[in-house]
């Protein structure tokens, strides 16, 4: 490593509790001085963690891919002619290529690339993957007060027209989605007295029950954002009747609210009673709400990472007798709105609770919901 690689990974250890160490020195390899102070600027400017992570990561795609294309660092700010370049290299016909190997990404940046572990896909990339890269270069030009061309005409065209030809569907995160039978099953695998098992049962009970919450939410969540509320009645329409306990979760920022949106979700009875539960076992008044827990069953002071949230789902699956490989965390975020198209709660009301911004979004499942149990496609059976 070289004497200004050096001086860029200590300066990326100001970042280390949201760029994770083993990339350190790799990624002081590739980004340039500038490049490093963005990033650092950005967090002192109080991006989110994962916006940060997701930022550096698409700027040392970026930087790399430049280098292999040209030989030069990336230029501030970029041509049109070098964003449609990528455009090209990310999004292409798989039948053309078969026949015309300059179509796409070229082979030689492919293979570099690929050495540096970088590129992973054979194919084209998804649409979405190069717009979200994009969108990155787009937001780190900007933070340099610069402007981009990237709503130039001749790129939209590109882009759309180069989504069509990769011909490439539409993934969702999570194969399956994780819906109330899932759930039950993960909970009867979890349902001893072990330390594990009460923050297992807290954290899938939680997660899916506050509307679907992100892996990044679930890691994230304090104490200090839980506020015990009053209980509330088990039917709405007998005030005088038996009652649930509930907590209300104030979620500060994440994906779609920024800290001062107060937005809040409710967890009533069974998981609100897991959640306290959990923190009264733990011995947790303040700090992380879901911590690691060692080989021995000792509790950690350390919080759970959002990649932990997703082995301890993949784990609990894998005992439940289902295929780990269908499921992520993100399958609890699909599978509560997956639940309340089946139970028939209005849209807007599921979406107070998960906090989706776009209907568009969020109305994909319940027209799946809608479309698996409706007449349409039972004409013969």
């Amino acid at each position: 490593m070289t004497g200004s690689a050096i001086a860029r990974a200590e300066a990326l250890d100001a970042l280390d509790s949201v760029l994770p160490f083993d990339r350190r020195d790799f990624l002081a390899e590739i980004l340039s001085d500038d490049d490093v102070e963005t990033l650092r600027h950005l967090a002192k400017e109080g991006i989110g963690d994962n916006s940060l992570r997701a930022l550096a990561s698409d700027l040392a795609y970026l930087e790399a891919w430049c280098q292999a294309v040209s030989g030069e660092p990336l230029p501030w700010p970029a041509p049109e002619a070098l964003l449609i370049k990528f455009v090209a290299h990310h999004l292409w016909d798989p039948a053309k290529h078969e026949t015309d190997v300059t179509h796409g990404m070229p082979p030689e940046v492919a293979t570099t690339l690929r050495d540096a572990e970088l590129l992973r896909a054979d194919g084209p990339h998804a649409p979405s993957t190069v717009r979200r890269r994009l969108s990155s270069w787009s937001t780190l030009t900007q933070w340099r007060g610069l402007k981009g061309k990237f709503n130039a005409p001749g790129l939209r065209s590109a882009l759309k027209l180069a989504s069509r030809a990769s011909a490439r569907p539409r993934v969702r995160k999570s194969a399956k989605a994780v819906t109330a039978d899932v759930v039950a099953a993960l909970l009867k695998v979890c349902a001893g007295d072990r330390l594990v098992d009460v923050r297992d049962r807290a954290l899938l009970l939680m997660a899916f029950a506050s509307g679907g919450r992100r892996r990044s939410e679930v890691a994230s969540l304090r104490v200090e954002q839980l506020t015990e509320q009053d209980p509330v009645p088990l039917d709405p329409k007998d005030p005088d009747g038996p009652t649930l306990p509930c907590t209300i979760i104030h979620l500060g920022r994440t994906k779609t609210t920024e800290a001062n949106d107060d937005a809040s979700v409710l967890l009533i009875g069974r998981p609100a009673i897991a959640l306290t539960e959990w923190l009264e076992r733990a011995g947790i008044s303040e700090g992380a709400v879901f911590r690691g827990i060692d080989r021995w069953g000792h509790l950690e002071r350390r919080a759970l990472t959002p990649q932990s949230v997703n082995l301890v789902l993949k784990r609990r699956i894998a005992e439940a007798g289902f295929d780990p490989k269908a499921f992520s965390a993100h399958g609890l975020r699909a599978g509560y709105l997956t639940e309340s198209a089946r139970r028939g709660i209005p849209l807007p009301e599921a979406m107070q609770q998960s906090q989706h911004r776009s209907v568009q979004q969020a109305s994909r499942y319940y027209n799946d919901a809608e479309r698996q149990l409706g007449r349409a496609a039972r004409l013969i059976t």
